[in-house]
């Protein structure tokens, strides 16, 4: 049965052969044949882009295609024939199968409200809500919108700031989330499982290369259709060519912190 979702497609004019791409992914869908990355099977690419930022020609790329089922069956076999690991989370076919997209609201705020740029700082009494078994919270947002889909590159609460990308869950996960990681930061959140993979390296270079920020901080999620969160800013980082100190954090389902270092060596000018 042909399904449409989301597929690794591989540039041959780009690819040069080098191999990085093959053991980003954990699938073992990526060889090198014949002197360039091919996709072995269909059904061993869960599509998810682990191994986009691997490829430093970026010859890797997601598309929508209609094509077969991811095969977590198939790829235990695969692995287990090659004695290679086999993930821990692979995601169900389910999961990966795509219907109607949702229409982007525009980066510039004209239709859809929500999109509208604003600044604020924080009030201590508007932005808090009422007590919940006794505790106050207060908000540490201090800019509007926080989609890095919805951001322009060129938005004024950018200009020089330190940086937080979190992954959509991670939010919801870690408890403290707020007081731990907003304070002093600009936020933009994101899912490289459901948003467009080609447009987040395509905004976060023009803000890397523009914005002129001080830190990223990534934050992200321990299961496997998170991990392209940290590629793709990897990605994007070198794409611009800016020399930002970026660290990841990676999260528990449980909201525990399990990693925390370096997201890349920054480069030299």
């Amino acid at each position: 049965m042909k399904v449409t979702r989301k597929l690794i497609h591989i540039d041959e004019e780009l690819c040069n052969g080098c191999g990085e791409c093959v053991p980003g992914c954990e699938e073992g869908a990526l060889q090198i044949i014949d002197g360039k990355a091919k996709l072995v099977a269909e059904i061993y690419c869960d599509g998810l882009g682990a191994c986009l930022g691997e490829c430093p020609t970026g010859a890797l790329t997601v598309r929508e295609v209609e094509t077969v089922d991811f095969d977590p069956n198939a790829v235990r076999e695969l692995l287990e024939g090659q004695g290679r690991a086999i993930p821990k989370h692979m995601p169900s076919p389910e999961s990966l199968r795509l219907g109607g997209a949702p229409e982007e609201a525009p980066a510039s705020g004209c239709g859809c409200g929500g999109s509208k740029l604003e600044e604020f700082t924080p009030c201590q009494k508007a932005n808090i809500p009422a007590d919940i078994e006794g505790k106050s919270v207060e908000s540490c947002l201090t800019h509007w919108p926080v989609q890095l889909r919805l951001v322009p590159a060129e938005a004024p609460f950018l200009k020089g700031a330190d940086l937080l990308l979190t992954a959509d869950c991670v939010a919801v996960s870690m408890p403290g989330y707020h007081e731990r990681f907003l304070p002093g930061r600009k936020v933009l959140m994101g899912c490289p499982k459901f948003d467009d993979v080609d447009l987040y390296i395509e905004r976060l270079t023009a803000i890397f290369a523009t914005a002129g920020l001080k830190s990223i901080t990534l934050l992200e999620m321990e299961v496997p259709c998170c991990s392209s969160m940290s590629k793709i800013t990897a990605k994007a980082l070198r794409n611009s060519g800016a020399n930002i100190p970026a660290e990841k954090i990676i999260v528990a389902r449980s909201g525990g912190v399990i990693f925390k270092g370096d997201l890349v060596q920054p480069m030299s000018l």
